[in-house]
This record gives structure tokens, sequence and C-alpha cells, in this order.
């Protein structure tokens, strides 16, 4: 559920007085759907069980709902409020939903308009030029900031010049996924039909965020569930009077090294990211709640689905690697969240994993390999094409975890206009899903230093953190109710502690900046 509380937490911070800087981040249902409902396709993992020589069923798209919208339950329908009054003789107990109205939640932010003054660069630069030059933020310290209405940069210092990003890349993953892939998109995991009647195939589609039990409709991790692809495959044989296969995995979606030479060891033994694979089990976790990673984590995933199979009367009698046929019928799939939830789950959480993965279907779905450099560079294709400047950007891979990549702020910065866009709602989970400062994903525990208090629940962005660079960037409304979108990045700093209080202090400024 906490990925349906944050949503919810997050509508109520704003209610209906910040819709422009927040709220509106939510895409419209489409027309003639209801705010608040949601398609066949969000009630649960989508298992499609057939038989071995018919096609699967395809599911519909989820409509994304608007946070300005009654909050609703997990099933889409309205939350029931307290009845008005109880008799002695009445049963205690919840009514039907339909007989309550939830009521709108209290305004938190003061409401944004297009009047309210955009700030000077004189004003800025009186509130922001020590904060910018603390000593803490090391030698090279880079910024940008844009008035997301307009466009217009306001104040900036070495914005066109790259610099390391560290995780902001996933600003520009985000975009890119949402763009190429759609937001309605979900990655199927699939079992087809083998070359003979002995075999099946488990085919990945991308899903990383696999559960090994049962899929939760509630989650996004562990929306689809192995257990849930092993029962319909196993009642699909059943079917076809086949209760002895072998098991061959095609997890040929991704080419080139699974583990970027960019990455530390270290990275991987302490689950900071996986070795990438188009399917494995909770962001290829060697096992639940462990959080030291696979080496092989699509193998890892086959073995434990032949577990499975094997536990409901399916006979396994091999597990390895092959393509599975071209053309061949699907037996049973699943289907996980869709990527705008998937997306705002890889920005809350900084997930590299996932980020390495939407970058790789990215470059899949394009004219690049799907290799740590193909996915790099798809990426920055897909923003390009959208109108950012990315001149001087270059980075492997999406998640920004490897040394060597350079992205400047005004990238950074001209993805969050964009993404901002009534142009482009598509794009909206690309700001709904950056953390909330003192609340949220990466900046929960975060804005509590001195003056820093004015930023929480106002600031929301995109962490950024390698041994050495520090960066951060968002959206900020400031104390005039303008919507702000900053970058700083820092990429020679000595000591990650003091770089992440003194970019805090600068966000923190910039909320209570009324430097008009």
């Amino acid at each position: 559920m906490r990925h349906v509380a944050a949503r919810t937490f997050r509508a109520a911070l704003v209610g209906t007085a910040a819709a422009v800087a927040l709220a509106a981040c939510v895409p419209q249902p489409p027309a003639g759907t209801a705010a608040g409902s949601t398609s066949s396709a969000s009630s649960g993992p989508a298992t499609t069980a057939t038989s071995a020589t018919t096609a699967t069923t395809t599911s519909t798209p989820v409509p994304a709902t608007s946070s300005a919208a009654p909050p609703t339950t997990t099933s889409g329908a309205p939350a029931p409020s307290a009845p008005t009054s109880t008799t002695a003789t009445e049963t205690l107990g919840p009514p039907p939903a339909s007989d309550f109205v939830a009521p709108a939640p209290e305004p938190v932010l003061a409401a944004l308009t297009g009047s309210a003054p955009v700030p000077t660069a004189a004003g800025l630069s009186r509130r922001l030029s020590a904060l910018l030059s603390d000593p803490g933020l090391g030698a090279r310290v880079e910024y940008d900031i844009t008035d997301v209405e307009t466009g217009e940069n306001l104040l900036a210092r070495g914005a066109q010049t790259p610099a390391t990003p560290a995780s902001t890349t996933k600003l520009l993953t985000a975009v890119a996924a949402l763009s190429v892939l759609g937001p309605q998109e979900r990655l199927a995991t699939r079992v087809v039909a083998g070359a003979d009647d002995a075999t099946i195939v488990l085919v990945g589609g991308g899903d990383m965020l696999l559960a090994t039990g049962r899929g939760d409709p509630t989650k996004v991790v562990g929306h689809a569930g192995l257990t849930d692809l092993a029962a319909g495959t196993a009642a699909a044989l059943r079917s076809a009077g086949r209760t002895r296969v072998a098991l061959r995995l095609d997890d040929s979606l991704f080419s080139g090294p699974r583990v970027s030479p960019a990455w530390s060891p270290a990275d991987l033994v302490s689950g900071f990211v996986a070795p990438v694979a188009p399917l494995a089990v909770e962001s290829g976790r060697a096992s639940s709640g462990d959080p030291a990673t696979a080496s092989d984590p699509a193998l890892a995933a086959a073995n434990a689905f032949a577990t499975l199979l094997d536990k409901r009367g399916i006979t396994v009698t091999g597990v390895g690697r092959g393509r599975a046929p071209d053309g061949a019928p699907a037996v049973a799939e699943v289907l996980g969240a869709p990527v705008q939830d998937v997306v705002e789950h890889m920005l809350d959480e900084s997930d590299n994993t996932v980020a390495e993965v939407l970058a790789r279907l990215v470059a899949a779905r394009g004219d690049r390999p799907p290799t740590f450099d193909g996915a790099g560079q798809a990426v920055i294709d897909a923003v390009a094409e959208l109108g950012v400047p990315t001149a001087g950007a270059r980075f492997t891979g999406g998640s920004g975890l490897g040394r060597g990549g350079v992205i400047a702020p005004r990238t950074l910065t001209a993805t969050i206009v964009l993404a901002a866009s009534e142009k482009h709602p598509e794009l909206r989970a690309t700001l709904t899903g950056l953390p909330v400062a003192g609340v949220t994903g990466t900046l929960a525990e975060r804005y509590s230093g001195a003056g820093q208090g004015r930023a929480v629940g106002v600031v929301r962005a995109k962490t950024g953190t390698l041994t050495g660079a520090s960066s951060l960037a968002g959206t900020v409304v400031d104390a005039d109710g303008r919507l702000l979108a900053f970058a700083v990045v820092a990429d020679r700093v000595t000591s990650t502690g003091d770089a992440r209080d003194a970019l805090d202090s600068v966000a923190a400024a910039l909320a209570g900046c009324g430097c008009s």
C-alpha cells in the first residue's frame, strides 16, 4: 500500500490550491472516463492463462487519475466516510460506498496563479549567492533556475557546462521512458510454447520488479507475481495433457554486459544496483529481503519459476537459456504496473536497477542497441527529439550510477519544464514521482536543518550522490506562489554530508524567496 499512500499524501498536500504546481502533474483521465475510475487492467496482476496453442488476451491500458478528483479506494470506488447518525439497533460497519462523498482535502499551499510575480535575477542573487558559495559544495558549482510557466532562465552559472549529474540523470530517463514506451504501457512476463511439446519458454519483457509470490495490484514492486504466472502456466499445460516439460529462459531482449564497468563492485553487494536483465524478482535481489543482488537475476527468476511449477504438479526436467520460436503461441502472462507508476517508483526511491531497465527498453524500441552505451544515447536522443537542449550530454545506462557521465544543469531544468508543459501530459509522472522534501523517498529524512523547514512539502526534487559529486534538481513554489525549476550540480565536493546540507539550504531559500 506504500505507493497508494504516497500518491494520496501528495494529493492531500496539494489540495485544490496548488494544482498548477503539483496536482496538475497528473494526466487527466481519457474522455468518457470518470475521475478516480480504473480499467480492468488495474484490478489485479493481470494473469492470463491460455492453452498452449492459443494467443493471450491483451489488457486495457490503465487510465490515469486526476489528483483533483475525490479520494478513492484502491479499487477505484469513492472512499467511504463516517455515517452522520447511528441508532442502537443498527449493525456497526462501513455502509455502502455510494452513500458517502469524501470531503475535498484542505489546501496546504498557497494558490498558484499566472499573476504571481517572477523572481528577478538580482533578487535571486541576493538571496542565494552566499548559499551557492558554501564551502560544502566544493570548488565547482553550476546551477540554473528557470521559471516553469515561461521557460525563462532567471539565474545561472555554468548552466550550459556539462558536469557530473549522478542520479539526476534519472530525470532524462523518466522523460524518455514515458515518451517512447508510453505512460500506460505494462511490461509483460510471458510463457510461450517451445520448439516441441516437451518445452516451454519463459520470456522476459522488462519487468525486474516481479514478486515470487502472488502479484499485488496496490504495489509497483511485486505488481505481477511469478506464482500467478506459474498457476496460469500449470493450468494451461494440464488442460493440454502435459505435466512434464523443460523450461527455457529467453532474456535476449537486452544485449551486452549485464554489469557496467563504471560501477563499483560494492554497489552490487550493497544492493544499490543489480545486473541488468529483462526479468527478475524484486529488482534482482538474491532472495526476498536480501539487500545483495543475484549474479544472474533472470536465471534466478527462472529457477524460482520452475520450483513453483513443480509445486503445481508440473515436473520441470531442466532449466536453461534458449530463444522462443518466432510466433510461438502463448501459454500465460502477467503484466507489471503501468510505466508511469514504475517511473514514479524509480524517481522516488532512486532505483538504479529500474532506471537501467527503462533506458534499455527505450533503446530496444528505437534504433540503438539495448546495451549500456546504446541505452544512454537512446535516452539523450529521446529528450533531444522533444526539444530539450542536450549539447555535451553523455552517459551510459540510465541511472547515473557510473562514473564518466555529464549533463549540463540547463538540460536538467529544461527537462523539468518540458514535463510540466500542458503539451506533454504523458510526461507528468516525471514530476509526480519526485521525492517531496521532508516527506517521501530520498528526501524523507532531509530538511531538518536550521532554516530548512520552509522547504518541507514544497520542494520536490531528484537527488544525486556519488563520491565527490552531489546534485539536486526539481521544482519549488516560492513565497509569491511562482513555480520554479532548479538544478544545482557540485562535482568537486569533499564531504557528501556537507554538500547535501548546502543543497537543501539552497532549495529552502528558494521556497522562502519573494525575490521579485
